[in-house]
């Protein structure tokens, strides 16, 4: 899906790094702040809460936990001031806490996230041990549109998956017959009245789907039909659907209530099918890239080549590791520099450069934020790769987690 105004694959990144480092952070009590805020909520509402909270954290009995809240509070409080009556776009995020530092030390840190990848929905405020990261972290999940259409004989209901989100849209009710015939009409009479019914429900439902998803169709993953059976077969069968919306059908599935409820059991019941399609575009990645591997000459691997493939401007694709977790240590090594790939959690390790000497650590700094600015600057577009999935996890653990895929043959 490639919606305007999704965030780029740097922000999401940047965006996915600041959730994993808020994770890392303890703190003694419940003494780290959280502050969820929707683009819609006046700053002078969220200011006279956090006063309210600063007032109420005087009662807490732990001397060091009712100074770090109330040293937190503050500190919210005065970023807030930064802002006008309301927040950016998209809302804000505001932490604020003593966090544990090792040897009975603490360290107050206070974060902010302007304009998340999605509007935050509600005004939260969280006080506990750890930050609260989950609503961000279900921002940066992979994210869908697909359509969705539930339909029996008596009923249909049509709408949205947004990512994680079910939005029902439409419904809509039949005028199908019961199979008992009334009295005084012929069975055939009334198994072709019947028939009509059907077909004419089923073209309701149809064009109810039209309406919603042909508009959507450049941007659409694909689209779920859920039923019991023979209506779901029937209604595909039939070729009621526009013939684009047709092609978009990823699977149909058994589901027992056809209300707004069924689009929810519709979406649990293709849980498979939906991973399946989203890793799909990863797949065709990797699949390229190893068929390149093993019979082209358009395949580049390890960060090294790599790179230097980048710096080149021969890399039309560079896909990166999701799990990738490195850093890249640049030496001063005179009149050229030299580099090392090693665990973001590992010391700076001593190097020699190719002439003998001691080298000087010039930079140290994320793999992927290097990479991405080299690829940037020459207009290599980033793909970010999952490892759920074999070729996935291969491109972390045989190759280092960095890979690419050419313009044209280098030879290096």
């Amino acid at each position: 899906m490639s919606e305007e105004g999704e965030p780029s694959d740097r922000k999401k990144y940047e965006f996915r790094k600041v959730i994993e480092d808020l994770k890392d952070y303890e703190g003694s009590g419940t003494q780290l702040v959280t502050i969820y805020i929707p683009a819609d909520k006046q700053v002078s509402d969220v200011v006279a809460h956090v006063t309210q909270e600063h007032s109420e954290a005087s009662n807490i009995k732990s001397k060091q936990t009712r100074t770090n809240v109330q040293d937190a509070l503050t500190s919210i409080k005065d970023r807030l001031r930064y802002y006008d009556t309301f927040p950016p776009e998209n809302g804000t995020v505001l932490f604020s806490g003593a966090i544990d530092t090792g040897g009975g030390r603490t360290d107050m840190i206070t974060k902010v996230l302007d304009s998340p990848p999605e509007p935050i929905q509600s005004f939260r405020y969280h006080c506990d041990s750890e930050f609260l990261t989950e609503p961000l972290e279900n921002m940066m999940a992979d994210k869908g549109l697909y359509g969705l259409v539930v339909l029996d004989r008596r009923e249909a209901n049509v709408g949205w998956l947004k990512g994680k989100r079910v939005e029902p849209v439409k419904s809509a009710s039949s005028l199908v017959p019961g199979k008992q015939r009334k009295g005084g009409q012929s069975a055939q009479r009334f198994a072709r009245l019947r028939l009509e019914a059907i077909d004419n429900f089923y073209q309701e439902v149809a064009e109810m789907a039209n309406e919603l998803f042909v508009p959507e169709r450049g941007e659409m993953d694909g689209v779920l039909v859920g039923g019991p059976s023979p209506t779901k077969d029937e209604f595909l069968d039939g070729d009621y659907l526009h013939h684009e919306i047709q092609d978009k059908v990823i699977g149909k599935f058994d589901v027992a209530y056809t209300d707004e409820s069924g689009l929810y059991d519709l979406v649990d019941s293709a849980q498979e099918a939906l991973a399946d399609a989203e890793v799909m575009k990863d797949k065709r990645e990797m699949e390229e890239f190893f068929a390149e591997l093993n019979g082209g000459e358009l395949a580049t691997y390890g960060f090294e080549p790599t790179r230097r493939n980048l710096v080149m401007g021969s890399v039309d694709r560079l896909l990166l590791s999701e799990d990738l977790r490195k850093d890249v240590v640049v030496y001063d090594c005179g009149d050229q520099e030299e580099f090392e790939f090693v665990d973001q959690r590992a010391d700076t390790p001593a190097h020699t450069c190719d002439d003998g000497s001691e080298a000087e650590v010039a930079e140290r700094e994320d793999a992927i934020e290097h990479l991405m600015n080299i690829a940037d600057q020459r207009g290599t577009e980033t793909k970010f790769i999952s490892t759920d999935f074999e070729k996935g996890e291969q491109l972390q653990s045989a190759f280092g987690g960095v890979a690419g895929i050419l313009r044209y043959s280098t030879g290096v």
